[in-house]
Formats: C-alpha cells, sequence, structure tokens
C-alpha cells in the first residue's frame, strides 16, 4: 500500500525491501487460498460423500418417521441387495412344489374317451371308524376300505359310512376300496371331487340335508359294481353330477321311494358315461315333484338298450315298495331330449 503511495522511496530502495514485503505477501495469499478451500471442502462435499450424508440424512429420517418407499424396502429387500432373504425366484421354488402335487391327484390322466381314468391308489388304509369331515378333506389318491364294524360288503341299510361329511364339507381325491360299508354321508351340502368307489357297497353315497336349498356336487370321479343305487338322495335339494363314469350298477341316482319323511328333489346329470350293465340313470317321484335334467350321457356297453334313462315312480313314507309309473322324457319331470343320449 506504501508503495502505491510514494513512487520516490521506491526507487531509492528497489532491491532491499521489496523481495522481503512479496515474500509476505505471497504467503498471505497462499494462506487464504488454503483457508478457503478448507472451508469450501468442509462445506461443498464431492459426489460420494453427499450421497453418504443424503443416505445416513434418510435412515435418520426413516427411523423417526418412515416414508411408504423405506418401509416398503426394509420389510421386503430388493432382490439384489437381499442376500440373507432369497429372491423371490428362489423364494416361489418351494411353494411350486407343493402346488404340483394336488394338480397331479386332481387331475388323472385322461382316457381316449376323454373322462379320467382309473386312478391307481397311492396308499392303502383300513377304516375302522367313520372319518367325520369338516372343511375339506383330501384323501390324496389313497384307497380307503371298511374294517371291524365298517368291515361289511352287504346290503344292511343301517351300515355306517367311512366319511361322514359336515354341512359345506368338501371330500376329494378318495378312492374308496372294498368293503366300503355304506360308502359316504353328506348331513348337508358337499362337495365330492375326484372320487372313486371300485366296489360299491350298500350306496356310494347317500345325501340327506333337509334344507329345500342344500346342493350336493359331485365333480368327476366315478363307480363300479353297485347292486343297486349309487347315489342315494334321502334329503331335500338338488344333486348335481357332472363329469362321472359308472359301470355295472342298479341307479345311477334314485330320490328315495319310501323315506320316513319325503321332500322334493332334485337332480341334474351331464357329462356322465354309463357302462352297462345297469338299470338306470336316475329313478325320481314324480308324486312329490321331483325333477331329473340329463344332458350329454353317454351309454356304453347296452346294445338292447336295456338301461332306462329316467324312470318315475310313485313315492309314499309307509315304507312299502314305491310303483314305477313310467320312463323317458316328458318336458315336466324327466327333462331331457333324445339329442341328450349318445349310445355307443
Amino acid at each position: 500500500m506504501s508503495t502505491a503511495a510514494n513512487p520516490r522511496s521506491h526507487r531509492k530502495r528497489p532491491d532491499r525491501r521489496r523481495t522481503p514485503l512479496v515474500a509476505a505477501l505471497a504467503a498471505t495469499l497462499v494462506a487464504g487460498t488454503v483457508l478457503v478451500g478448507g472451508l469450501l471442502a468442509r462445506t461443498d462435499p464431492g459426489p460420494d460423500r453427499a450421497a453418504k450424508g443424503d443416505a445416513s440424512t434418510l435412515r435418520g429420517a426413516g427411523s423417526a418417521s418412515p416414508s411408504p418407499s423405506d418401509t416398503v424396502t426394509s420389510a421386503s429387500p430388493s432382490p439384489a441387495k437381499s442376500s440373507a432373504s432369497p429372491s423371490p425366484a428362489k423364494a416361489s421354488a418351494a411353494p411350486r412344489k407343493s402346488a404340483t402335487a394336488p394338480r397331479k391327484t386332481t387331475a388323472p390322466a385322461r382316457s381316449s374317451t376323454g373322462f379320467a381314468a382309473w386312478p391307481v391308489p397311492a396308499a392303502d388304509r383300513a377304516v375302522a371308524a367313520t372319518i367325520e369331515v369338516t372343511g375339506t378333506y383330501d384323501g390324496r389318491l389313497g384307497r380307503f376300505h371298511g374294517s371291524g364294524a365298517l368291515g361289511s360288503d352287504g346290503q344292511d341299510e343301517d351300515q355306517g359310512p367311512l366319511f361322514e361329511l359336515a354341512d359345506g364339507a368338501t371330500l376329494q381325491n378318495v378312492v374308496l376300496g372294498a368293503p366300503a360299508a355304506d360308502g359316504v354321508h353328506c348331513l348337508g351340502s358337499c362337495t365330492l371331487r375326484n372320487v372313486w368307489w371300485e366296489d360299491v357297497g350298500e350306496d356310494a353315497a347317500t345325501f340327506k340335508g333337509t334344507s329345500a336349498s342344500a346342493a350336493y356336487l359331485v365333480q368327476g370321479g366315478g363307480a363300479r359294481h353297485a347292486d343297486d343305487k349309487v347315489f342315494q338322495h334321502n334329503g331335500a335339494g338338488t344333486v348335481t353330477i357332472s363329469g362321472f363314469q359308472v359301470a355295472d350298477f342298479g341307479k345311477l341316482y334314485r330320490s328315495c321311494g319310501n323315506c320316513d319323511t319325503q321332500y322334493e328333489r332334485h337332480v341334474v346329470i351331464s357329462d356322465v358315461r354309463v357302462t352297462g350293465p345297469g338299470t338306470a340313470v336316475a329313478g325320481i317321484n314324480a308324486n312329490y315333484g321331483d325333477t331329473a335334467a340329463l344332458s350329454g350321457v353317454t351309454i356304453t356297453g347296452d346294445s338292447g338298450r336295456d338301461i332306462d334313462v329316467c324312470d318315475r315312480f310313485e313315492g309314499n313314507d309307509s315304507g312299502a315298495e314305491p310303483t314305477r309309473t313310467g320312463s323317458g322324457p316328458d318336458g315336466t319331470y324327466c327333462r331331457y331330449r333324445v339329442s341328450d343320449i349318445t349310445y355307443r
């Protein structure tokens, strides 16, 4: 500053004072630069340090009040960063295996006719006391047969069943072997899915619900060697039979002709295969307002057409043998057309 204000002194001492002054000024400038650089470095971190600072800030905020995205990330880590938890693809491998096994049991191989082939039971189990079912019982295509008190293969009306289903229950993927006692009893609405009877005892299944809205569903499966009835309908409601096959039987469906308590009953039969010998596909009590609707019925092994499609009876509640009053489609009780029945 003094050199700029006094040029003469500058000329008199050109060398002695200039050098120390310049050196001092340079040192001051360097110190200032270092100081400013330090301040800038402290207040303006580089990209990496800024990212770390932001991340820690988010973590701090997340621990105090997590955002939805932070919560989702911590609850379900991404596949790339989650080494402790398996990736979604690996985690779903086990459920896929467990889901595959039921599909094998619920979808048996199909024969050339389009119906499921008779299954080969996976195991054998003796049943000495009725198995009571609530919810769903999956037999995994094991064979169940009666023993002890349930070991009779006769036609005793008082036999107990191998399975008794509560209202709303489902029985699936079961093979009933011999002896089958009185098969299956449904106390209310029920579903029998992919159930097979190798040798029907008294009846394959008996439907006992007392509500007019009761619905009994038979989906898939099959029955052989029934001396009398396959499905006995003693209660009220509607039985629906589809995708079923029966061979060597008396009647596929029968509305009870002489029960102590009688009801109006209905049956819907579709896409079934019937193989003779046999007596009738359906038997109903016209005097109680029963109906039978049939479609897609294929009958084989009956060149003489001895199997009646739909028989009408006059039922009673006295226990007497019911009287057969007619057979064939009538548009009121036996509801089907000739084209709904195929003979092969």
